[in-house]
């Protein structure tokens, strides 16, 4: 055996692994049989499941408030969890990107970090003087019962400064639970603001956290339309904006996962609409600023979201073509957080002229799997809550040529040997908008074609089962 087979064969991926049986009605693949897709439940014991903890979904809502203190009540290694490894960019204040934490020891486990926490939220708090203050329970303090609530409304009414506990103990669920956890800590600020002088023709952006800058993209493409953008919540956000968010027309909720049950509380205590939107691909950018304009129903409106959509459109489509000559043919895998962002990038990799073989989220549910089995090609396999083992097999199965993911998906995707594209919050390229289109397509260009993976063992495998 050469050198070169050897690591061909240490490289070998079981394709033939067993689906563990409970995981076995969370896989579909589409024409095989009738869809009937499990999902939204707990993950299976024993599969290293993709998904986050309760502690990390609330941060991922929360933590994009720019002029508000984070305050982490727990160990020092959930503290790890910053602004450096998942930036949500602000536009001014930047206390958002420090990590505050008490580093529960263990003699606080013992004895209770109740005295630890309060002293260290009146020092921040007279040190930085924020707009807010979010404190977020860790797996630990939920073991303890240390009473946080009470340290919030203690120190709210010392400081003046409003302390939110955000009931995040990281063991209680998954990701999708820190979602819902966020919501009911926005909950406390929204409606405590001055309405006083929002126009009729306003929204609230939900469920964008400004990665890279994406929210002044699409706030840019609002104000165009004449539309004003009361309140971006969930990224380059502000204390001020949110308590009076009440006020605006219409919540545009792009991450439903995150944001839905905040949009809802709204729906039902001041009788704003909700419209579900995407902001990535041409397609789903293009549906997103018409559905805003219909909604409004002015007639000015509408005439500059037509030219908008246009000149954005003429522009960027001759710019893809390059690109989509070179990927045409290519097959690509997608691994989100949730289902719907996943629509989007099928819409958006057919676009460039690829397949998507492979289609799965961490937290979809139903509706928005019927949609994207819908979408995708007879063949395609459309995964809940996988995990790295079952997703390398379907990889090496289906011979994608790229895995679309986050920062947990990317190390199987160079394992294997092939392109990889960060569409998480770990990114630095902005992926939404219209020029946001054209940096993905640049990004997947850059990473399908790259000369590397010809050196790659599964490259060399894979040339060599079809030659």
């Amino acid at each position: 055996m050469t050198d070169n087979e050897q690591v061909h064969a240490s490289m070998t991926i079981q394709t033939d692994i067993p689906i563990l049986e409970g995981r076995k009605a969370q896989i579909h693949q589409k024409g095989s049989q009738p869809f009937n897709i499990e999902c939204e439940k707990q993950s299976v014991a024993g599969s290293v499941s993709q998904r986050a903890c309760v502690f990390c979904g609330s941060r991922v809502v929360l933590y994009p408030i720019a002029d508000a203190l984070h305050v982490i009540h727990g160990p020092i290694g959930c503290a790890a969890y910053t602004w450096d490894i998942r930036g949500a960019w602000s536009s001014g204040p930047q206390l958002h990107r420090m990590s505050f934490s008490t580093d529960l020891q263990e003699k606080d486990v013992i004895y209770g970090g109740e005295k630890k926490l309060y002293q260290g939220l009146i020092e921040l708090v007279e040190h930085y003087r924020p707009k807010a203050a979010f404190i977020y329970s860790t797996c630990i303090v939920g073991l303890i019962g240390d009473d946080v609530e009470a340290i919030c409304r203690r120190v709210t009414a010392e400081t003046g400064v409003e302390t939110i506990p955000v009931h995040s103990e990281g063991f209680k669920g998954s990701k999708k639970d820190g979602y819902s956890a966020a919501c009911n800590a926005l909950g406390r600020l929204v409606g405590t603001g001055d309405t006083s002088g929002i126009r009729p023709l306003s929204i609230n952006i939900l469920g964008d956290f400004n990665i890279a800058g994406e929210t002044w993209v699409i706030k840019d493409y609002y104000e165009r339309m004449g539309v004003e953008v009361v309140a971006t919540i969930t990224g380059d956000g502000r204390v001020d904006d949110i308590r009076r968010c009440h006020g605006a027309a219409l919540n545009v909720v792009q991450c439903s996962g995150s944001m839905s049950q905040l949009a809802t509380k709204m729906k039902e205590q001041y009788g704003i609409p909700i419209i579900r939107v995407s902001y990535f691909g041409i397609e789903d950018m293009s549906q997103a600023l018409y559905d805003v304009a219909e909604y409004l129903n002015d007639k000015t409106v509408m005439r500059k979201t037509q030219d908008l959509v246009r000149d954005e459109v003429s522009n960027l489509v001759p710019q893809l073509r390059r690109y989509k000559k070179d990927l045409k043919g290519k097959r690509a895998a997608v691994y989100t957080g949730g289902a719907f962002k996943a629509l989007s990038m099928v819409r958006s990799l057919r676009t460039l002229g690829m397949q998507t073989v492979i289609a799965g989220s961490q937290t979809g549910n139903k509706k928005d799997y019927a949609q994207l089995q819908e979408i995708c090609d007879d063949g395609t396999v459309i995964l809940d809550d996988t995990n790295p083992l079952e997703l390398a097999k379907f990889l090496e199965e289906k011979k994608a040529d790229l895995l679309i993911g986050g920062v947990k998906e990317r190390p199987i995707a160079y394992k294997l040997g092939l392109g990889f594209c960060d569409h998480n919050h770990e990114r630095k390229i902005g992926l939404a908008g219209f020029e946001g289109m054209l940096n993905f397509a640049k990004e997947v260009h850059g990473t399908v074609t790259s000369p590397v993976w010809k050196l790659a063992a599964r490259r060399g495998r894979l040339e060599g089962a079809t030659s």
